[in-house]
């Protein structure tokens, strides 16, 4: 069985180990958008690894020439233009999709919590909150909408270890003592200490759900009494008739 997982979180991660501790003529083809995500795949088990992003038509084409019978897209809850291409392909080319997708979660009643449904809101909102530090927790791409308004002095964004977020950052305007680039996902007492050591006031990320460590991040900053801007999950109407599972352990019983 050749079976292609779009990777890109830490669920496609666990979900290629899985795999590969499945039946031996299992070949996994992992697809990724960076160099470092393609070597945490590789890592994984993953017999070849693709490391850009990909079209629809592009995606068609290496699903064809490769023989994949079966699509997981294990891509971020907000890769949203990731995912149709993904439907879109399988359908193109006749195989069946998988969708590996985090639960919602499950948000404490706080005043403190702020929920928005894009970016451009996100960045108005922690405008208006303070004029203090604002701490950056929603991936270096997002990163634009706050520099486009805020001065960069007041931002500080934690992104992955990489040439490509780091110098993205710095792109932006933010300073090196202003980056923090780690590999989540990070525990509650972590995520204070870097709060409190930013003299953070206000903190900024989305709704990845709880193994992106979305709610270990609002805990922290819940008892440390900061405002948590939390942006909303794009929606992506192609889902509503596919199969869409909460665990890997749904997706392997799907496989088998």
């Amino acid at each position: 069985m050749n079976i292609m997982v779009m990777a890109g979180t830490s669920d496609a991660v666990r979900l290629i180990k899985e795999i590969k501790t499945l039946e031996s003529d299992i070949h996994v083809t992992a697809t990724t958008v960076t160099d470092y995500g393609a070597d945490i795949a590789k890592a994984a088990g993953a017999d070849d690894v693709l490391s850009k992003p990909l079209s629809s038509d592009e995606l068609t084409s290496i699903i064809k020439n490769l023989n994949i019978d079966v699509l997981v897209d294990a891509t971020h809850p907000f890769a949203a233009e990731a995912t149709r291409n993904a439907i879109k392909s399988s359908q193109t080319v006749g195989i069946k999709y998988l969708r590996l997708e985090r639960p919602p979660l499950d948000l404490p009643d706080s005043e403190l919590i702020h929920v928005v449904n894009s970016f451009p809101e996100a960045a108005q909102m922690a405008q208006k909150i303070t004029d203090g530090p604002i701490l950056h927790l929603a991936g270096v791409s997002t990163l634009h909408y706050l520099t486009d308004i805020i001065d960069k002095d007041r931002i500080v964004a934690r992104v992955l270890p990489s040439s490509y977020s780091i110098n993205k950052c710095l792109d932006r305007g933010l300073s090196g003592k202003n980056i923090i680039a780690m590999q989540g996902t990070f525990s509650l007492e972590f995520n204070q200490a870097l709060m409190k050591e930013y003299h953070a006031r206000v903190i900024l990320t989305k709704e990845s759900g709880q193994t992106g460590g979305t709610f270990s991040k609002i805990e922290a900053a819940l008892e440390l009494k900061i405002p948590v801007i939390l942006v909303e999950r794009p929606p992506i109407s192609e889902l509503k008739k596919e199969k869409v599972k909460g665990s890997v352990e749904e997706v392997i019983a799907e496989l088998l």
